[in-house]
């Protein structure tokens, strides 16, 4: 499902984590230990699992994803890759950079690193690349898609105690977003929590390369697939 990179050993499963020098502020290190790391630090660590952010149905969660530092990087790598094989057929280059941005997750405890991850992700998807290739053709829908998915991937909330954060917290949920019948998208609602639930299950992986039995988490809630453009405007 959603958690880390998909189709690796588990010696390369990342919990990426948030470990450089640069600070926003002493009071914000002292409350919420926050650090934010460097590009140079960004891109050595991601590219020990190179191959995986170069897929563009790879899933990556980072639990503590401040301002987007490294689900950034991972978005441009995966646009670059869209990119290179969609760039002279518009529909299929869209089709592709949505399911890109729907691979991405982040968690984090500070309201306004939520809201700059998800800025910094859209920017990277609409200035860097659509917009840029697209000019006049490139579609409000499409940009409303990936700002829907962003709101739903991007969640202020506190990876430690597996909820949200702010009134009426509950537990994290997550959307994972499957293509299904060529351009139609079929999303599935999973608790973080729940998720999780397979730490106790010692001898069931997650995933598996080799072909054994998993784990097969639950989903809360499941939708119907509707077209990759219109999946802002028929889900709440």
């Amino acid at each position: 499902m959603i958690l880390f990179v998909t189709n690796i050993t588990d010696s390369q499963l990342i919990m990426l984590n948030l470990m450089d020098k640069h600070v926003i502020s002493k009071q914000r290190v002292v409350d919420h230990g926050e650090v934010l790391t460097g590009k140079r630090e960004v891109n050595a660590m991601l590219d020990l699992v190179k191959q995986e952010t170069e897929r563009i149905e790879s899933r990556f969660l980072e639990p503590a994803c401040g301002t987007g530092n490294f689900l950034t990087e991972i978005l441009k790598r995966k646009l670059r890759v869209v990119e290179t094989r969609y760039a002279k057929a518009q529909l299929e280059y869209e089709r592709y950079a949505i399911l890109a941005v729907s691979s991405i997750y982040g968690i984090d405890i500070l309201d306004d690193n939520v809201r700059q991850c998800r800025h910094r992700l859209y920017g990277v998807f609409d200035c860097d690349y659509y917009s840029r290739l697209f000019k006049n053709r490139a579609k409000n829908k499409c940009r409303e898609a990936v700002r829907f998915i962003l709101d739903r991937n991007i969640i202020w909330g506190d990876a430690l105690t597996l909820k949200t954060v702010g009134e009426n917290p509950g537990y994290i949920v997550f959307s994972e977003w499957s293509p299904v019948n060529g351009s139609m998208l079929k999303r599935r609602d999973f608790t973080f929590h729940g998720l999780l639930a397979h730490e106790g299950i010692k001898e069931l992986p997650l995933f598996s390369d080799l072909g054994e039995n998993v784990f097969i988490p639950t989903p809360e809630k499941e939708y119907p697939p509707v077209h990759f453009m219109e999946i802002a405007h028929v889900q709440q």
